[in-house]
């Protein structure tokens, strides 16, 4: 951003340079002075940029909002009193025969003079004044946007550490139940969670990763559950992509399929998950189904939690460019995800 400011400047300072003062002294009874009068039209051509770039550094708008009205005066000051010198300048007087009339188109001419060099005068401090103002309105811009930026950052890093941890809480915790129940299976648990483990510490300093990334993430998650859970929960995993490295924010999706699991789950009654993944041509569409199988109250008050964070994150990757419905109709807990990604977003792999 600093670069467009500085490019937006320079082509500013050009454009007063080369287009306005010129079309300023030639369109107007200034340009016959650089014949008449060389000295006195390079004094008026010289002040006038010296007031250009010095009002500009000065910058009055600045000094309005920092209410240095003292400096402001000063400057303003100095530059009608170097303009009001200026008029004075002695022009050589005219010559006629009668000494009356030389004495009164001098004059005339003095004066008219001194009312194209005001006149000329106030054009540039009203052009330094209008660049100013817009220049300082570009920059709160600017800075605005940076606040947002970082603003954004922060609110970003706060999800991703909501999120991951309650993931890992309860991740150990199913680890912990097979190994006091000395389980065949935890091993293969075992390998599966230091995968998630693995990929949860490496993408979570990330800020995209290729979707294939994140669906190996889902899938292990996905066996690890199904180690530890029996026959009564069957999981329907759909999956279909035809373009596996575009970018997405990592540990997202697996937020709405660990809610599933954690209130849709059930080891003594018959339950089905469902868990679709559907990617054409950037369109992806992720959603899930469960029947809330315990805890209905808790369920109520927890789910809307990581929701919300989920929610905060893709007003802020994808403004305007995602969509997220939640609904519980007759005990079935429904959520879809619909977001546009584009291939030009950094991946970080």
């Amino acid at each position: 951003m600093e670069s467009i400011e500085s490019k937006t400047s320079v082509i500013i300072d050009i454009f007063f340079c080369v287009v306005f003062m010129p079309l300023l002294v030639f369109l107007g009874p200034s340009h016959t002075w650089m014949s008449q009068w060389p000295i006195f039209f390079s004094l008026v051509c010289l002040f006038l940029y010296i007031s250009y770039f010095f009002l500009l550094w000065i910058n009055i708008p600045v000094q309005i909002l920092r209410k240095r009205w003292g400096v402001i005066a000063l400057s303003l000051s100095c530059m009608v009193g170097c303009n009001y010198l200026l008029s004075l300048y002695p022009l050589p007087e005219m010559d006629f025969v009668t000494p009356v009339l030389s004495r009164y188109q001098t004059e005339l001419r003095d004066f008219g003079v001194s009312v194209t060099l005001w006149l000329m005068f106030s054009l540039v401090l009203g052009y330094t004044l209008s660049v100013s103002f817009i220049k300082t309105l570009y920059e709160q811009m600017l800075m605005k946007k940076r606040i947002e930026a970082e603003r954004d950052k922060a609110e970003l890093a706060v999800f991703k550490a909501q999120i991951s941890p309650h993931f890992l809480f309860n991740t150990l915790n199913s680890l912990y139940s097979l190994v006091i129940g000395t389980s065949d299976k935890a091993e293969d648990a075992f390998i599966k969670f230091t995968e998630i483990l693995k990929y949860t510490y490496v993408a979570i300093e990330k800020e995209t990763v290729p979707i294939r990334s994140e669906i190996e993430n889902i899938r292990n998650y996905i066996d690890l559950q199904l180690i530890r859970l029996n026959s009564h929960t069957k999981v329907e995993w759909q999956c279909d992509v035809d373009d596996g490295l575009l970018p997405v924010p990592p540990m997202l999706m697996v937020t709405f399929v660990e809610n599933a699991f954690k209130y849709g789950s059930s080891t003594s009654k018959d339950c089905v998950i469902s868990i679709r993944l559907h990617l054409r041509n950037g369109r992806l569409e992720f959603a899930t189904s469960n029947k809330i199988m315990r805890q209905a109250d808790k369920f109520r008050s927890d789910v809307p939690i990581g929701i919300e964070n989920c929610r905060g994150r893709l007003s802020v990757l994808y403004p305007r460019n995602h969509l997220l419905e939640v609904k519980e109709e007759d005990g079935i807990y429904s959520l879809r995800m619909v977001l546009g990604l584009k291939r030009d977003r950094i991946v970080n792999q």
